[in-house]
C-alpha cells in the first residue's frame, strides 16, 4: 500500500540520485571526501534548497509545505540515510524556527517563513560554554531599553551559528532567572551593527566533522521590540514546547542512519565469503541481522506515532517526545554496535567495502543521542511524569480520541495547533492507557486465527508487564535533584513500553492494509504485517530489555531475516512500508511535491 509521507520521501530519495555512484554530487562518495577534510555541504545543502526541502520547515498556515510531521520525518530521514551530517546542516533550520512557529505571532512567523524561503539558514541558540543543557542557568543577557533590548554574552556549541543568518536565542531578561526569568529573540544578523556581534571559531568535532558546530557572541547588540518572541518571560515554556516537537523529529536522523547501517551490513553479510560460505549463511549472522532489524521497526513504529501524535496527541507530547529520543537513538547506536560486530574489521576501513562505510554512520549517529536534550534530560523528564501516569492508569482513564487518527494509517491527521500543547499531559499517555482494550481485541483475533496465537500471549506478558511497571513507579520517591539509577532504568522500561504500545497499536490498526502484496512492492514487507510477525519480534524485544529472561521469542526471526534480506536485494528501504530507493529507480527531472 502506497502512502503519502513515504511516497513525497521517496520522491525525494530519486531526485537526488544514486548514493553509489560517485559521480553523483550528494553520493556516499562525495560525503566522504567532504567529511575528510571537515568541509560544510555547500553545495548539497544548495541542491535541497532547489528540490523545496525547506519548504517543509515552516507550517502551511505560514505558507510552507509542513502540512504533517510524519511527511517531514521520512523526507528528513531520507537525506540522513545518505549522510547524517548533511541532514544536520540542513535541519537545523527547522530547530531555528521551531519557537517562532510555537510562540510567535503571525506576523513574525510571516517574516520568517519568506526569510526560510529565499534560503537563508537559521540557528537555535539555547547552549552555553558553562551551563550545557541546563538552560535556566545562562547568562546571555537581554536589557530592556526604549527601543527594544540589547544582548550580551555568548552562545556556544551552536549547530549553524556562524552560517545562519537568523537566530533564536534565548536570553536571561530578569536578574532573578527562573522559570519566568528568560526570553525568546529572533535576531536577523543582517540588521545588527557592525561590532556588536561575532562567531566564535568553528569546534572540531569526531561525528559530522563538516557541520558548521560554532558559537556566537553579542556586545551590547541592540534588537527591536518586533525581535522579541512572545511575551516576556515566557522563552522557557516556549522552548520546552518547541522541544516537543524537534526531539521527536530527530528520530528522522536516528531512522535514516540505521537505515544505512543495516543495508551495509546486509550486503556485506550477503556478498562475504569464508572457507566456501556466505557469512549471511551463518545462524549467528542471520539472528545478528535478524536481531537489528527488530529494533529498527521498533524505533520507526515510535517514531511513526511520535509524529503523528503532534498533530492527534498534541496535549500529549510531554510524554512520547521524551520517550522517542531517548528510545530511538539509543536503539540504533545499539543495532549499530551489533552490525560493527558483524562486519568486524571491515567496518572500520575507510574505502574497503563502501566510501565512509559502516564506522562513519555509526561516528556521525552518536550526536543525535546528545542535543535536543541527550539521553539524561530525556529519561529525568519521564521521571518527572510518573505521577500523572500513574495516576491515570489508576483511574482507568480512557484513552484520547485521538489516538484512533494517531495510530490508524489511513485516516487523516487533524492540523497541528500549537495552542494544544501543554508542558505536562494531564491525561497521561492515550498509548498506555488503550492498551487493555487493543489485548482484548488481538485475543479476539486469535480465537479465529490460530497463526495469532503467539502474538496474543506475547501481548498479554506485555500488558502485565505495564501493570507492574505502574506499580513500580508508585512507589518512587525520588526528588527532582536526587534521582537514583533506578529510577532512570524505570523510567527506560516506559519508554520500551511506549514502543511496545505504538507497535500494537500500529499493527492492529493497520495490518488489513499492510498485509496485501503491492505491484511494486516486496512481499516479504506484507509478510511482516501477517500473523503478527513484526510485533511479536518487537514484544520479545521490549521484554527483554525490562528484564524478562524467560522471553526468547525467536520463531520469528527466520521472517525477519527475510524481510531485510528481501527489501536490501531490491533496494529498498529496511522499513515497514514499501519504499523503493533510488538505487533501484530512474532519475525523474520533476519536482518533489510539498
Amino acid at each position: 500500500m502506497r502512502r503519502a509521507p513515504i511516497e513525497a520521501a521517496a520522491w525525494l530519495d530519486s531526485l537526488l540520485g544514486n548514493p553509489g555512484d560517485p559521480a553523483n554530487p550528494f553520493s556516499y562518495a562525495r560525503c566522504a571526501e567532504l567529511d575528510d577534510v571537515d568541509a560544510f555541504p555547500t553545495e548539497i545543502c544548495a541542491r535541497l534548497d532547489e528540490l523545496g526541502v525547506a519548504r517543509h520547515y515552516v507550517p502551511a498556515r505560514h505558507g510552507g509545505g509542513l502540512t504533517d510531521y510524519e511527511t517531514a520525518m521520512q523526507v528528513m530521514r531520507m537525506v540522513a540515510r545518505r549522510d547524517i551530517t548533511v541532514a544536520v546542516a540542513h535541519g537545523k533550520t527547522y530547530l531555528g524556527g521551531v519557537s517562532v512557529w510555537v510562540g510567535g505571532d503571525a506576523e513574525q512567523a510571516a517574516g520568517l517563513a519568506e526569510l526560510i524561503g529565499s534560503g537563508v539558514p537559521v540557528s537555535w541558540g539555547l547552549t552555553e560554554r558553562d551551563h550545557g543543557s541546563d538552560l535556566l542557568h545562562g547568562d546571555l543577557v537581554g536589557t530592556a531599553t526604549p527601543d527594544g533590548y540589547r544582548l550580551t554574552g555568548e552562545k556556544w556549541l551552536i549547530n549553524n551559528a556562524t552560517r545562519g543568518g537568523a537566530i533564536c536565542v534565548l536570553a536571561r531578561t530578569s536578574p532573578a532567572g527562573g522559570p519566568r526569568g528568560f526570553s525568546l529573540f529572533l535576531v536577523d544578523k543582517t540588521r545588527l551593527a557592525a561590532g556588536t556581534y561575532r562567531h566564535l571559531p568553528k569546534v572540531l568535532t569526531h561525528g559530522i566533522r563538516g557541520a558548521d558546530i560554532s558559537g556566537i557572541e553579542f556586545a551590547d547588540a541592540p534588537i527591536g521590540t518586533s525581535a522579541l518572541v512572545g511575551a516576556p518571560g515566557t522563552g522557557a515554556e516556549t522552548v520546552l514546547k518547541g522541544l516537543q516537537l524537534t526531539r521527536t523529529l530527530c528520530a528522522a536522523l536516528s531512522l535514516g542512519g540505521a537505515d544505512h547501517a543495516l543495508a551495509t551490513a546486509t550486503r556485506f553479510a550477503s556478498e562475504r565469503r569464508l572457507y566456501g560460505r556466505r557469512l549471511v549463511d551463518l545462524p549467528a549472522a542471520r539472528h545478528t541481522l535478524a536481531t537489528a532489524y527488530t529494533d529498527h521497526l521498533m524505533a520507526e513504529a515510535l517514531a511513526v506515532v511520535g509524529t503523528r501524535a503532534i498533530h492527534g496527541l498534541t496535549d500529549e507530547m510531554s510524554v512520547l517526545s521524551a520517550a522517542v529520543k531517548y528510545l530511538v537513538p539509543t536503539r540504533v547506536e545499539g543495532l549499530m554496535v551489533m552490525l560493527r560486530k558483524l562486519m568486524g574489521a571491515r567496518s572500520l576501513l575507510r574505502d574497503e567495502y563502501e566510501p565512509g562505510g559502516l564506522a562513519k554512520v555509526e561516528r556521525d549517529h552518536r550526536i543525535v543521542s546528545l542535543f535536543d536534550g541527550n539521553t539524561l534530560v530525556n529519561l529525568h523528564a519521564l521521571v518527572n511524569l510518573f505521577p500523572t501516569l500513574v495516576r491515570a492508569h489508576q483511574r482507568g482513564t480512557s484513552p484520547a480520541a485521538g489516538l484512533a487518527a494517531v495510530t490508524t494509517l489511513t485516516e487523516p491527521l487533524p492540523d497541528w495547533l500549537p495552542e494544544r500543547q501543554s508542558l505536562v499531559s494531564r491525561r497521561g499517555s492515550s498509548l498506555l492507557l488503550g492498551l487493555p482494550a487493543v489485548a482484548a481485541e488481538i485475543t479476539a483475533l486469535a480465537a479465529d486465527e490460530p497463526e495469532l496465537a503467539p502474538l496474543a500471549a506475547l501481548t498479554g506478558r506485555f500488558l502485565t508487564a505495564v501493570g507492574d511497571l505502574h506499580q513500580r513507579l508508585a512507589a518512587v520517591r525520588s526528588t527532582p535533584m536526587d534521582v537514583p539509577k533506578s529510577t532512570f532504568v524505570l523510567a527506560g522500561h516506559l519508554a520500551c513500553c511506549l514502543a511496545g504500545a505504538a507497535t500494537l497499536h500500529l499493527w492492529l490498526r493497520n495490518r488489513a492494509a499492510f498485509a496485501a502484496d503491492s505491484a511494486d512492492g516486496v512481499p516479504e514487507t506484507a509478510a511482516l504485517w501477517r500473523n503478527g510477525i513484526w510485533p511479536q519480534a518487537v514484544l520479545s524485544r521490549v521484554l527483554g530489555a525490562m528484564h524478562d529472561r524467560t522471553c526468547r521469542q525467536t520463531a520469528c526471526y527466520p521472517a525477519m531475516f527475510d524481510a531485510l534480506a528481501s527489501q536490501v536485494s531490491a533496494d529498498c528501504l529496511p522499513s515497514l512500508f514499501d519504499c523503493r530507493l533510488a538505487e533501484g529507480r530512474r532519475q525523474p527531472s520533476w519536482s518533489m511535491p510539498c
